[in-house]
């Protein structure tokens, strides 16, 4: 099971990602870096890590979804290839397009860093899969501008289509709606801004029931 992790200038969680993702067992891992044009149909999965890529100059993921790698990421989604965006990699998948929304500063302008609990909404993802819903994850989260903010309408569309994955039990960023995380409307391409790779080996280690779910769901495609 081939997986790309994508180094932005500025990412400072690939290396996590790459750990995490090793220590769960069964995948084949390759660092890409942004400025390279790689065929990625023979990945599984594409995953945008954490960080302040660009330095987080413009807005949150802006610059870093026009690196040229994301049209490959594009194309790869489009054809129903697994993405997963985490912190900065939400931003980004938002900025590029991939999913909905926006991300905002945190209401209280704070850079929050702690653990919170999250509900998982839905198992019918890749993502959670072999997740009860309505059941509890508790991961990590480190962002300031991780405020999901989305219009009425559209959420409404998220909650028929049941697009949104994660809520947070104690909003800690004021987002809408309280999503932590959701995915697209063919459940490939998936954002969140907790971090399931620090609390893999570590913390609660909930975060890999996030990878369990994923490699069961790629074992029955393969």
């Amino acid at each position: 099971m081939k997986i790309g992790i994508i180094t932005f200038p500025g990412s400072n969680c690939d290396d996590d990602v790459y750990d995490s993702l090793m220590r769960s067992g069964g995948f084949e891992l390759t660092k890409l870096w942004h400025k390279d044009t790689p065929e990625l149909s023979d990945y599984k999965l594409i995953v945008l890590p954490g960080g302040f890529s660009y330095g987080d100059y413009l807005r949150c993921g802006a610059m870093a979804a026009r690196s040229p790698i994301m049209e490959k990421v594009i194309e790869f989604a489009k054809r129903g290839g697994l993405v997963i965006g985490i912190c900065n990699g939400f931003q980004i998948l938002c900025e590029s397009g991939l999913l909905p929304g926006a991300l905002a500063r945190n209401l209280s302008l704070n850079f929050i860093c702690k653990d919170i609990k999250v509900t998982v909404e839905t198992s019918k993802t890749p993502w959670t899969q072999t997740i009860e819903a309505r059941s509890t994850l508790n991961l990590p989260i480190a962002h300031g501008e991780g405020r999901y903010i989305i219009s009425e309408e559209d959420y409404q569309e998220l909650i028929k289509n049941g697009q949104v994955v994660l809520t947070y039990q104690d909003n800690p960023n004021g987002s809408t709606h309280q999503i932590a995380g959701l995915c697209n409307k063919e459940k490939n391409v998936f954002g969140l801004m907790p971090h399931p790779e620090r609390a893999s080996d570590l913390r609660s280690k909930d975060g890999l029931k996030i990878w369990q779910s994923l490699k069961s769901f790629l074992g029955q495609q393969s």
